[in-house]
């Protein structure tokens, strides 16, 4: 079964989720809106995205199902959540509302460890079928290796939810490097989490700050360690291709992600101009993310890693649903 571990959607309005004035005015998001058609932010654009990416999955056919995902919002050191900082919200239960009417979502649940309810709300979202948590530390103020974060990992560990976690850089968000390195996910490797490093360690512009290097080093020697391809159909991540398929050791650590609605350039270095130019006329984003990995190579085994470390089942019913 293969499934793309990586897709965002906005929440515009109270109970949804919200983003900052200057997300809003972002070239980036100017131009998402611009390409898609989006309106006024508000109820209307956020069903107008949503059907924009059930449709652009019922046109994916390689792709069986999306975990779509929420993002908490920033919280410091004693748990109090800073409203303020936090430029990019979508709440869990808007997210669990998506999966539910929709048979090929999946939930992906976010929950900032320094919460005071941490535990409490991963455990309530499990049990409503999350099936991994999503993290961005460098946005969110997350270090994966504070202490706060250990009784959190051990909650992962017994309800067997992956931790999808950012690695390396970040373009759209305000953020801090500091926090960007997959080092420091091994405490949660040593208490038994299975940790999927988004991105692969790879940097988010030129000149930015790269870890792929430690990525591969994590994928060879832990056995729970894997990266997802999002975004690696962007200029500044090209390059994690090569480390990928230059060691059969790590590329079976990767799983397939597509950090949808960013969009994906192929790799012209690989593909050459003529087939860069053909996978490009593809308008559906989702779709174009995953021709160009067909292209470049991705073996079925990547094709369908990610449902055997989401524990995926597929029902008579044809739902798509977690493993209880």
């Amino acid at each position: 079964m293969r499934i793309d571990c990586h897709v965002h959607l906005s929440g515009f309005t109270p109970g949804h989720g919200a983003l900052s004035p200057r997300l809003l005015r972002s070239p980036q998001f100017r131009f998402l809106r611009w390409k898609f058609g989006i309106g006024e932010v508000g109820s209307q654009a956020e069903l107008d995205l949503e059907r924009l990416l059930i449709s652009q999955l019922d046109s994916t056919p390689e792709i069986d199902a999306a975990v779509v995902l929420a993002f908490d919002a920033v919280y410091d050191k004693s748990g109090t959540r800073l409203d303020a900082d936090t430029h990019f919200f979508v709440e869990n239960d808007y997210v669990m509302e998506i999966a539910a009417r929709n048979r090929k979502v999946l939930f992906g649940v976010s929950v900032h460890p320094y919460r005071r309810d941490a535990i409490a709300e991963l455990e309530r979202c499990v049990n409503r079928g999350a099936v991994l948590v999503k993290w961005l530390p460098i946005t969110q103020g997350i270090d994966p290796s504070d202490r706060r974060c250990f009784e959190f990992y051990e909650a992962l560990a017994h309800h067997k939810i992956p931790l999808l976690s950012h690695t390396g850089g970040e373009m759209m968000l305000p953020n801090v490097n500091q926090c960007a390195d997959p080092v420091l996910l091994l405490p949660a490797l040593r208490r038994g989490v299975t940790v999927i490093a988004a991105h692969c360690g790879t940097r988010s512009s030129p000149f930015g700050n790269d870890y792929v290097r430690q990525f591969v080093k994590m994928a060879i020697e832990h056995e729970r360690f894997y990266g997802d391809t999002a975004a690696l159909n962007l200029p500044a991540r090209w390059h994690a291709y090569g480390s990928i398929f230059d060691d059969q050791r790590v590329m079976a650590k990767v799983v397939h992600g597509s950090d949808w609605a960013v969009m994906p350039i192929p790799p012209v270095a690989r593909l050459g101009l003529s087939r860069s130019v053909q996978l490009m006329e593809e308008e559906n984003w989702l779709r174009r993310d995953v021709l160009i990995k067909q292209a470049i190579g991705f073996d079925e085994a990547y094709w369908n890693r990610c449902a055997t470390l989401l524990r995926i089942t597929v029902p008579e019913h044809g739902h798509v649903a977690p493993h209880a």
